[in-house]
């Protein structure tokens, strides 16, 4: 058995290898004639699966270790009965931790107080309703959006674990009354919820001035022309940009109107995309018919910052919840490199975009951090826990 396998998932030597020969290939390199005799593709967003990737190959199971599957065609792959996965709920907890860290970040440099203000969350699910926890955490009231998840609760379908119960505000509401935006929902082109160039002119119109805004969702939802007015106006506050309409090839004069500006990395935590290898490899598992006998967690390695101290007294809790987040995961650094590279001919910049998603630094989540504080408060501790930083007080 031929199994191919995309760069971007670490140990998927490791754990494909116990199935089958395995091959190791760049994402956009897993072409028609790269397949063709393979059997299993295990890969991630720069692939695109459809009938000009797999046709006249012998491909009957195709898992994509993302949260997303805007990149495969899944009426074909059904239609040709290929069994096919993907890895929801892998990086949400790395996706609000890069949210947590962005709003700290450009509160800090700003001087915009979170703890009081209102967060409209657009598409509560893994990844939102992660976001809701630590936003609350941050002393933010939370207002939800996402008509899919409304009409499950509505018709009395029972809320799966970990997600967001409601209640659930209308799209005007959120409009009209957030401080602060974020989307984390999925890319859909048709149908009563669609999302595609969903941020248009009028619903950046209806947002309240000053409002800061982020997408760490799919870059088609955002309506680029629209945003980049928006912003030139001054009406629109800081804007925090993940993803981008055309990926890889991101428009460089959009950068500069973006206050955070990285190249769709926000769930790229070790943690999480060790979780897509490991969705991936059980699903396939299942699709053979046999045990899975492969575990990550011995491959694991130590957290890079395993611990952390503080001195809380006399300070703001916000300027203490910044310095914790930063030694673990300071945004700025990703918003660096990429800014860099907009310097770039196109087709360099197109490369970088790419490598440094593959290349991404290894960063870890808060839960691998301890923090030792001294002389703080218990809304300090409760906040930094609910972040997922394991606390001491001293």
């Amino acid at each position: 058995m031929k199994i191919i396998c995309a760069t971007n998932m670490p140990f998927a030597a490791e754990a494909f290898g116990t199935l089958g020969e395995t091959l190791i290939l760049e994402g956009r390199d897993i072409v028609a004639g790269n397949v063709r005799d393979a059997d299993l593709l295990a890969l991630r967003s720069t692939t695109k699966v459809n009938r000009g990737l797999l046709e006249g190959s012998r491909v009957r199971f195709v898992g994509t270790a993302t949260i997303g599957t805007d990149h495969l065609d899944i009426s074909y792959l059904e239609e040709v009965g290929i069994r096919w996965c993907y890895a929801p709920g892998c990086n949400a907890n790395s996706v609000s931790e890069y949210v947590t860290s962005a709003l700290l970040r450009t509160g800090r440099k700003h001087g915009i107080r979170l703890a009081g203000k209102t967060m409209g969350i657009i598409g509560v699910g893994n990844v939102g309703s992660r976001v809701a926890v630590k936003a609350r955490a941050l002393g933010m009231r939370v207002l939800l959006n996402d008509p899919p998840r409304e009409r499950e609760v509505l018709a009395g379908r029972a809320v799966r674990a970990g997600l967001e119960p409601g209640p659930f505000a209308s799209l005007d509401r959120i409009l009209d009354e957030a401080d602060i935006v974020t989307l984390h929902v999925p890319l859909t082109k048709e149908g009563e919820d669609r999302t595609l160039h969903m941020v248009n002119e009028a619903f950046l119109g209806r947002l309240k001035k000053g409002c800061l805004f982020l997408n760490a969702a799919r870059g088609a939802v955002v309506k680029s022309d629209a945003l980049a007015a928006m912003v030139r106006s001054g009406k629109l506050g800081p804007v925090v940009m993940d993803t981008w309409e055309g990926e890889p090839a991101v428009r460089p004069e959009l950068v500069p109107l973006a206050e955070i500006a990285t190249p769709h990395i926000a769930g790229h935590s070790f943690e999480g995309k060790v979780m897509g290898t490991v969705m991936v490899y059980r699903e396939a598992c299942r699709f053979l018919g046999v045990q899975p006998c492969w575990a990550h967690e011995p491959l694991m390695p130590p957290p890079i910052v395993p611990e952390i101290r503080v001195e809380a007294a006399g300070r703001e809790d916000e300027a203490i919840l910044w310095e914790v987040v930063s030694r673990v995961y300071d945004i700025g650094e990703d918003d660096r490199r990429f800014r860099d590279s907009m310097v770039l001919p196109e087709a360099a910049r197109v490369r970088e975009f790419d490598r440094q998603r593959k290349d991404y630094p290894e960063r870890r989540e808060f839960r691998y951090s301890k923090v030792f504080v001294r002389n703080g408060s218990a809304t300090l501790i409760t906040a930094l826990e609910a972040l997922g930083f394991p606390c001491v007080r001293e």
